[in-house]
């Protein structure tokens, strides 16, 4: 699947210090252990709808983490998928009498222009569900080759407690899982499972629905072992990131590591399990289920610039929920003209101390709030004639750089 194109990213002088995140599975910040490469997979978008600033808030959040990455001199592999067969997707073609591949390809472009107009650096491989079924099929037949699947009527089901170590990455016990897992997506109530919790891997092909002939049967792949599939094939395991929205938590990322972890007979699926905060806008959460949506398409097409909206974003941290306002919206956007003015001023006051707070907040577990006002101190002091006698004449190109590589934003 095509992805979109790769920004430009300046050089900084010097190097960026290693990278500590929360790791959901263990509550605790730590230090990000990556080689040379460092490897890192991404739920991607159900393309039924537009991408709304949730999806935007997960996807600069994991841009943050590539960047800092690159800053600190690693190589990094990110991955990145397309559930472009699903349920959703299915329900909302019914609804409005459209082809579901016509809904999928459209709102997948937009998706893809959204996140160039955002500056997010795009993954190296861009895999759609449909085009990974083969590799689905193959997976689901060596599971159940190892007694780890079992059929339901003609669907396939995963056993999740095949996994001696289910239920580690979320921490829940089995009564709140099996309740999110109806909430969901999931069946916990389906007669002839063997666990309430075991989850579908292989859905044989339903009436007037979309299916693709395999060595399983005519059908398509559950939601969960898609992930795993693609994450194993192009990734291998041990990842450093396994990455999404905090809603992933459970089930998705915890049935797609049982999964992958019985595959290869190995474990982690993931060193870190990292989850952004959920959105809200008019007092709930941001979400296609409810309506309550304010889309990136929407704001640009209007005339908001999209270095605005990745600001707006940038002033929240990662894993702290927050409303989307017009105010906050309209602060981002006074702060990014605040900072053009001055670092397209001809001097400045000396900036490595800048760049090194800025480093030194995103390498402790993302602090974009703390790299801005790092920023933002600089500017006050640049308008103030700060050490006007020790003026860099470098220093605003410097800034400028620095806010560009690492924050993403393009002055």
């Amino acid at each position: 699947m095509k992805s979109w194109a790769i920004p430009s990213i300046p050089d900084l002088p010097g190097s960026g210090l290693p990278l500590r995140l929360h790791d959901t599975a263990s509550g605790e910040v730590r230090a990000t252990d990556p080689g040379p490469l460092a490897r890192m997979y991404v739920c991607g978008i159900t393309p039924y709808d537009a991408t709304h600033m949730g999806h935007a808030f997960t996807y600069v959040t994991f841009d943050l983490i590539n960047r800092a990455w690159r800053d600190a001199g690693h190589e990094v592999h990110y991955v990145q998928n397309v559930t472009d067969i699903d349920d959703p997707l299915l329900e909302r073609a019914v609804a409005t009498g459209q082809d579901w591949r016509a809904i999928a390809d459209r709102e997948t472009a937009l998706f893809r222009e959204d996140m160039a107009a955002l500056n997010v650096i795009p993954p190296r491989d861009y895999i759609g569900a449909v085009e990974a079924i083969p590799s689905v099929a193959n997976h689901v037949a060596t599971l159940q080759e190892r007694g780890s699947v079992y059929a339901v009527d003609s669907d396939l089901y995963f056993r999740v407690r095949s996994d001696p170590t289910f239920g580690s990455v979320s921490r829940l016990d089995a009564a709140e899982m099996t309740r999110i897992f109806g909430e969901r997506g999931g069946d916990p109530d389906r007669p002839g499972k063997e666990d309430p919790l075991d989850c579908l891997v292989w859905q044989s092909a339903r009436p007037d629905e979309p299916a693709w002939d395999t060595p399983l049967g005519h059908g398509r792949p559950g939601w969960h072992i898609e992930c795993a599939a693609i994450a194993v094939d192009h990734l291998g395991m041990a990842i450093d990131v396994q990455g999404g929205g905090t809603d992933l938590i459970f089930p998705h990322h915890e049935m797609s590591a049982a999964e992958a972890q019985v595959l290869h007979q190995s474990h982690p699926f993931a060193r870190h399990y990292v989850h952004s905060a959920m959105v809200g806008w008019q007092g709930h959460k941001m979400s296609k289920s409810r309506g309550n949506l304010v889309f990136v398409s929407t704001e640009r097409h209007r005339g908001v610039e999209p270095a605005a909206i990745r600001l707006a974003l940038l002033a929240h941290h990662y894993r702290s929920e927050w409303e989307w306002t017009a105010q906050g919206l309209a602060e981002a956007q006074a702060r990014l003209d605040l900072w053009r003015a001055a670092t397209g001023a001809e001097q400045g006051p000396p900036a490595d101390a800048t760049l090194a707070g800025m480093r030194e907040a995103l390498a402790d577990d993302l602090q974009a709030p703390a790299a801005l006002a790092a920023v933002d101190a600089w500017v006050l002091a640049q308008q103030a004639g700060a050490g006007e006698g020790s003026a860099d004449p470098a220093a605003p190109r410097l800034v400028r750089a620095a806010v560009d590589a690492l924050l993403g934003i393009r002055l």
